[in-house]
């Protein structure tokens, strides 16, 4: 039982403004990790003065982004403005990409809405200098539905490539054992399955991943107030196959911060941005509770503990509206 949870944050606007003083950074302004190198920006990623600031003369290796798709979902935004909006952050990703560099991108398809955005995503997409090369899909462990329809349990992870990046293929193996017999080829005349051929007791990650566990309350990692939270070990994956030591990774949807977490465990470099000040405080506070504990998230409490114990406006807001008492 979650002993002191934090509501989702991206649908309580007044819970935002009561954590804004607690917030280290406003719109412009630069967190500067001085032990790694890594960069957290609170901004607009389709701002260039933002994307200048961030980059300054470097460039990035590898761009993992997890844009909020679910604008469309909850009618925040409809799908053409949500594809003018996307041209804007993937063209920017685009430039501050080097030269041979990995792109990756999760987004979901709403039914009810004719599956956008992924479609509008996709045209937007097919019109830049990006080439595409995988799709890719991460099963859930614990999906949602209906009595009326089969239940969602996938989520989509699409790969792009710039020039001709790396790509770590024994970075990728994944934790289930070799078990299922097939795949048989003719090698020298001799008819052999993949248990002859392969060197590993494992398998390779294909573009299905069964291995990843999703994120829920129970989890280390999981961190309250945050809503769909993508796995480390999913970003882990990513990070390990598509760069390499010290190369920049950069996130324009920072949120609970997971890219740059990665990244430190990695040794990877991580740019990040998210236009909220708050999750950009929630990032800089992963970070410094890992360095601190070793832990990945906060499991049974939230990033904003000890000053919502002592914040009487927040206490008794928390209690009224959602029966938490702190």
């Amino acid at each position: 039982m979650l002993k002191h949870p934090l509501p989702r944050l991206d649908k309580d606007d007044e819970l935002r403004n009561l954590l804004l003083p607690y917030c280290r950074l406003k719109y412009g302004e630069i967190w500067k990790d001085k032990k790694a190198g890594h960069k957290i920006i609170c901004g607009d990623c389709t701002d260039k003065r933002i994307l200048s600031k961030l980059f300054q003369k470097s460039r990035g290796n590898l761009s993992i982004q997890d844009p909020p798709y679910n604008f469309i979902a909850f009618q925040k935004s409809d799908t053409e403005n949500f594809s003018l909006w996307c041209k804007k952050w993937i063209d920017f990703s685009f430039e501050y990409l080097s030269s041979d560099s990995a792109f990756y991108v999760w987004l979901g398809a709403e039914y009810k809405k004719y599956f956008q955005p992924l479609g509008a995503f996709l045209d937007v997409i097919s019109n830049t200098k990006f080439q595409p090369k995988n799709f890719i899909t991460l099963r859930n462990q614990r999906g949602y539905g209906t009595q009326n329809n089969w239940m969602s349990v996938r989520q989509e992870l699409f790969y792009f490539t710039k020039g001709n990046p790396i790509f770590n293929v024994e970075a990728e193996y994944t934790e289930i054992p070799k078990a299922l017999r097939g795949y048989y080829k003719e090698v020298n005349g001799k008819l052999t399955e993949n248990f002859e051929r392969s060197k590993s007791e494992f398998i390779r990650a294909g573009n299905v991943w069964i291995d990843i566990q999703q994120v829920f309350y129970r989890m280390e990692e999981n961190v309250n107030g945050c809503f769909a939270q993508k796995p480390l070990k999913a970003i882990e994956r990513i990070i390990l196959a598509s760069s390499k030591k010290d190369d920049i990774v950069f996130d324009f949807f920072s949120h609970s911060g997971t890219t740059l977490i990665a990244s430190e465990y990695l040794g990877r470099v991580c740019f990040t941005i998210d236009i909220e000040p708050v999750f950009c405080e929630i990032t800089i506070r992963r970070l410094e509770n890992f360095r601190r504990t070793g832990k990945t998230g906060w499991q049974n409490s939230n990033p904003f503990y000890e000053e919502i114990t002592k914040d009487k406006k927040l206490k008794t807001y928390l209690k009224s509206k959602y029966k938490l008492e702190y």
